[in-house]
């Protein structure tokens, strides 16, 4: 499969150096991942794609010093996480698909807890948590223990937390799981901003749709091995069949199905919505199939729900 390498800027610094990187579990298993070498640069956001079991999670945590590497080298803000881990370390925050935290704290003791960590001081990490609130609206659950938060609230508070000492390098995986809609637009906006104050962000996904809006760059794992390395234009933003070719590859079954439930999802009516004329006729009438009945005075509140629209980050 053709792979197509970004274009090389020495003007632009370079956040995150993977090279050659190589992964066995064990000595007689076969590699996990094998030759691994992309690179992330300030200001970039990067999608890291691929299939379960393609090896998208080792790549993270060998570059996160979760585990170590096999072959290969790993610099991130100029720091080898293999010889310097702890100096790699202070330039990114990684939040897991598990979000893992302590859950016996309150949501404002993990943020403090987060904040010692990294040595913010209590004025930036005062201000910062304003900033974040406005994106993740914990409220006030924020007091109260994180074993009580719901799925979707364990993944906002990690996400707070990881972003308490602004890291050159953000890095998640698979983040969109478990937010809400609103949740999911003000991260994307958020990414967009973070970005342009020259930070760079690396994130897992099995969304091509959120890659394709939110990325300027798209790395692509299969069967271990790296297939394609693409920056994001606005040609492919359209074309839907690009980065499937890619994610897919051989697997033609696979990237017709996909092709056939995109169009379906194009190609889906419009629910109809029906003014009545009281409340209590609303309540009273009987929906028709496919068509919701609300009343005159909510008619105006409720018009014709959009397709799902990732907000852009210039989008206010």
């Amino acid at each position: 499969m053709r792979k197509v390498a970004k274009k090389q800027n020495e003007n632009i610094s370079t956040t995150l150096e993977v090279k050659a990187l190589c992964k066995k579990y064990s000595a007689r298993a076969n590699y996990a991942i094998k030759d691994i070498s992309f690179s992330c640069e300030k200001g970039q956001i990067v999608g890291l794609l691929g299939s379960n079991g393609a090896g998208k999670s080792t790549s993270l945590k060998c570059i996160t010093g979760m585990i170590p590497l096999t072959e290969g080298e790993i610099t991130i803000g100029g720091s080898n996480i293999s010889k310097n881990p702890i100096d790699a370390k202070r330039h990114f925050s990684f939040v897991t698909d598990n979000h893992a935290t302590f859950v016996k704290m309150t949501g404002l003791q993990y943020l403090s807890f987060m904040a010692d960590v990294y040595k913010v001081s209590k004025k930036d990490r005062q201000d910062r948590y304003l900033e974040l609130e406005k994106v993740f609206q914990l409220g006030d659950a924020v007091k109260k223990l994180i074993s009580n938060y719901s799925h979707g609230m364990k993944q906002k508070i990690c996400m707070m937390a990881s972003l308490i000492h602004e890291p050159d390098l953000w890095i998640l995986d698979e983040p969109m799981v478990g937010l809400d809609p609103r949740t999911q637009n003000a991260v994307i906006n958020f990414m967009h901003s973070y970005a342009k104050k020259g930070k760079t962000i690396l994130f897992s996904s099995h969304n091509l749709d959120v890659v394709r809006r939110v990325c300027d760059r798209v790395v692509i794992i299969n069967k271990g091995n790296l297939v394609a390395d693409l920056v994001i234009d606005e040609t492919m933003r359209n074309d839907h069949t690009i980065i499937e070719s890619y994610y897919f590859g051989d697997d033609e079954e696979a990237l017709k199905a996909a092709m056939m439930a995109d169009n379906a999802f194009q190609a889906e009516p419009e629910e109809e919505v029906v003014e009545t004329v009281s409340e209590e006729n609303a309540v009273a009438d009987e929906p028709k199939a496919n068509v919701r009945v609300v009343s005159r005075k909510q008619a105006n509140k409720v018009p014709n729900p959009p397709r799902f629209h990732m907000l852009r980050g210039e989008d206010k």
